[in-house]
């Protein structure tokens, strides 16, 4: 697929762009993407995706190909085709840091450019938040499901197409996932990659012993049989056992067995127990099979003696959870020369938007957890040491009082100017390692997997009260869901 992706976009932002063109109404505006409830039941969700966003960003152009497509959809005017030849992307972007752990409501990313621009990426933008956030979050949940062990994504085959089994290699990265078995991702992103043998190894030799004494002939330092091709116990286990001892014996101590079917707690007690009765302490036990987040804290609850999960289907596909619910809305407008706040009202309380241009501010206690985040108006100056009181985001008279705050840290951080990146991107590592202190950071029980505690996120007085002024003065003017 190429690079420029301007008519990766819904149809109808084409349509909005044509009608705020021929009226000659471009004024500038501010969007933001946030989402409404975090994926999986869970308390916490992992922002990823934003470097291969910016770049697309950065390289939006309508091409001549692109413009007669456009034509010949018979609704676009001429003089809205020549405009398309010249656009680009002039605006400014602020985000979160990727790898960051977010929370509902709060926005994740800030677009500030004219309509026409910031209409532009709406669909851009939440299809690439969107779909790596949701897998960032899935790979975090299992990784600390394993006790922070080692995860290796192992979901190529199951994955929604070539860009999605790319995307998810990446997003499950920065989760935590250790390695990939995609080789293109560990090439295009520098992650590790991992793989040995399937089953069809095995089967293509005269008996599984052949089939194990020829792998580790070839691999003699990085071995790993597996050993449920025919009889786990009785077959594999006895033959794996008899390959190990001779890489032992031959001075190679990287061995181990995968388990890829049957009862996964009893199989690698069994496994265990007879590996270390013949001197193979050392050998791992790796597990693979339709695994997940709760499948994996229940064998590890169970005392199943594992080491290494290869979890593919449910990550990459994020069993659970179908997309995150990530939306994004215009929250002000220049008019004569000064933002005003934009705010949609609804029905449903959970769907009115928070107006304004905001900025993020995290709190931490002493320990350094967070304690909530704050949302505030831009000009707002929040600091820490500094008593607040946090509002509820829907309920006007609900909040608490945030004191000695020994920490505030702002989120928000440009990143484009003027359509240009102006941020450096870290590499993948240093992405996984700023969302595992960011979830490391978290009071336990917003981390756990079933039941989490609800982390906090409010506005600060001034931001309430504009809020609830707006509904008020626009709920005479008409609502919908």
């Amino acid at each position: 697929m190429s690079s420029n992706l301007a008519l990766l976009t819904d149809f109808y932002e084409l349509t909005m762009m044509q009608g705020y063109c021929l009226n000659r109404y471009n004024p500038d505006t501010v969007f933001e993407m946030f989402f409404r409830r975090p994926p999986f039941g869970g308390g916490f969700t992992v922002f990823a995706g934003l470097q291969p966003l910016l770049e697309r960003v950065a390289e939006l152009a309508f091409t001549a190909e692109d413009r007669s497509y456009l034509e010949a959809q018979g609704l676009f005017r001429p003089e809205f085709l020549d405009y398309l030849s010249d656009l680009r992307f002039t605006g400014d972007i602020w985000a979160m840091p990727e790898g960051s752990v977010v929370f509902p409501g709060e926005p994740l990313l800030r677009v500030h450019a004219p309509l026409i621009q910031g209409q532009l990426l709406e669909s851009l933008v939440l299809n690439i938040l969107n779909f790596q956030t949701l897998v960032a979050t899935k790979a975090a949940r299992i990784w600390l499901a394993s006790n922070e062990g080692t995860v290796l994504e192992f979901g190529l085959r199951r994955a929604q197409g070539v860009n999605g089994a790319l995307a998810a290699s990446r997003a499950a990265f920065i989760g935590g996932a250790a390695a990939t078995s995609n080789t293109l991702a560990g090439r295009m992103f520098g992650i590790p990659v991992r793989g040995t043998m399937a089953h069809s190894w095995v089967m293509a030799f005269s008996s599984e012993l052949e089939a194990f004494r020829k792998y580790a002939e070839v691999y003699p330092d990085s071995c790993t049989l597996l050993i449920d091709t025919y009889d786990t116990v009785k077959s594999g286990l006895e033959n794996a056992v008899v390959v190990g001892k001779s890489l032992k014996a031959g001075g190679h101590r990287h061995f181990g067995v995968r388990l890829d079917s049957g009862d996964l707690e009893y199989l690698s007690k069994q496994v265990r127990q007879r590996l270390d009765a013949e001197g193979l302490q050392e050998a791992a036990i790796a597990a693979s099979n339709e695994l997940d987040e709760e499948i994996i804290q229940q064998l590890l609850a169970q005392g199943a003696p594992i080491d290494t999960w290869g979890v593919g289907t449910h990550l990459v596909t994020a069993k659970g959870d179908s997309a995150l619910t990530g939306v994004y809305k215009l929250a002000a407008r220049k008019v004569d020369g000064r933002y005003q706040p934009a705010i949609k009202v609804s029905n449903n309380p959970e769907k009115i938007s928070d107006p304004g241009i905001k900025q993020v501010h995290r709190f931490y206690n002493g320990s350094g957890s967070p304690i909530a985040d704050l949302l505030a108006t831009e000009e707002e100056r929040v600091e820490a040491g500094r008593d607040y009181r946090f509002y509820h985001p829907r309920y006007p008279y609900k909040f608490m009082d945030v004191t000695g705050a020994k920490r505030v840290q702002t989120l928000l951080e440009q990143v484009m100017l003027g359509g240009k990146i102006v941020t450096e991107f870290p590499d993948l590592p240093a992405l996984q390692g700023r969302a595992r202190a960011n979830l490391r950071s978290l009071d336990h029980t917003y981390r756990r997997i079933l039941n989490p505690h609800l982390y906090k996120v409010s506005l600060s007085e001034k931001l309430k009260d504009l809020k609830f002024r707006l509904i008020a003065e626009y709920a005479g003017k008409g609502t919908g869901a």
